[in-house]
């Protein structure tokens, strides 16, 4: 086999299809392998410089490439589609991947280590019961309502709405049988989601990082797990600002003919990672309004002049661009550089 100059691997459960290439730009390899004969393959050849799209499990079999002795480059989905030909298919998709990493402009994706994977999988199961007790919770209020049970807004509110369905004297048998095992899912959904922050707790303060980022207002525990986990390597970013259009908090450009026309918010990027800052903005600016928490004068002075929401996005922006520096850093974070009153 002539030597490989790169090669892109497009992974399936069972199938993967592997397109290669020269120093010359020629097809040296094109061949499909079986998921017992990749890692087999990649330790028969010399080192060399392997491509996967960043989707599920290529984080594991980078880790394993680079065991292998090889350069592994993950990218995004969206950036190799633009090279796939017509007639879609495994070999194409390889083709596509092959050449999207050889632009010298490309953006790769870090592979992340077993830590920072299994510290993800914390804040997804999280989020995946969060989920599950926000469709409950709704669920037993539109039962209870339909019997004319109501109660006030908040999650603590349900057991007691449970509790009062249960000692209806009109409620059929079979309606309190239904409310009963409704609190006790949500019981149990609220136990687990208390034991998964308290792992959450015990993580962060193994992470110097994570701790210096909950100093920033708005970030919160989740924020200052999530930036370093799903940013493994933020001086990959050349600015704060490439940061956080990485994340989809800057306007959407369509701009041409030399007139600038800027939309909404791209929401490219984390969607999670997204909105947990600007849930965090909008926390910071109900504290503003009520005379807490940080007093920055261009908040104040945007919040005269644009809606709310507007206003939190903005400050999310901001936010995000200040946790990248400190990312990139190692600084702690320094209210006087954002409200020079603050400082005196």
């Amino acid at each position: 086999m002539e030597e490989i100059s790169r090669i892109f691997v497009d992974t399936s459960k069972q199938v993967f299809q592997l397109h290669g290439v020269d120093v010359s730009e020629q097809v040296v390899v094109r061949r499909k392998l079986r998921r017992a004969q990749f890692l087999a393959f990649f330790a028969g050849l010399r080192p060399t410089v392997v491509g996967l799209e960043a989707c599920a499990a290529s984080h594991h079999w980078a880790r394993e490439l680079m065991a292998l002795g090889h350069e592994v480059r993950l990218i995004a989905p969206q950036h190799i589609k633009p090279y796939v030909k017509r007639n879609k298919n495994d070999a194409r998709d390889a083709e596509a991947g092959c050449e999207a990493m050889s632009r010298p402009t490309m953006g790769f994706v870090p592979a992340k280590t077993v830590e920072q994977q299994g510290g993800l999988m914390l804040l997804k199961h999280r989020e995946r019961l969060v989920a599950e007790r926000t469709r409950l919770s709704n669920a037993i209020r539109g039962h209870a309502a339909e019997f004319g049970w109501v109660a006030a807004a908040g999650l603590d509110k349900i057991p007691a709405l449970v509790t009062q369905a249960l000692e209806a004297a009109q409620a059929p048998a079979a309606v309190q049988g239904i409310f009963r095992r409704l609190g006790a899912r949500f019981a149990e959904l609220q136990g687990e989601i208390a034991e998964l922050d308290r792992e959450i707790r015990a993580w962060r303060k193994r992470s110097a990082i994570s701790l210096r980022l909950a100093e920033l207002p708005g970030v919160g525990e989740l924020g200052s797990m999530m930036l370093p986990l799903k940013t493994p390597d933020p001086c990959g970013f050349k600015s704060g600002r490439d940061f956080a259009a990485w994340i989809g908090l800057t306007a959407r450009d369509h701009s041409t003919a030399g007139k600038l026309r800027l939309g909404v918010i791209t929401k490219a990027g984390d969607e999670a990672l997204r909105a947990v800052l600007v849930a965090g903005a909008m926390s910071v600016i109900r504290q503003v309004l009520l005379g807490r928490g940080p007093q920055w004068p261009w908040l104040a002075e945007l919040l005269q002049r644009k809606p709310r929401k507007l206003a939190a996005v903005a400050l999310a922006n901001k936010l995000a661009r200040i946790a990248w520096k400190m990312m990139v850093s190692g600084e702690a974070f320094d209210p006087a550089r954002l409200s020079p009153a603050a400082a005196a």
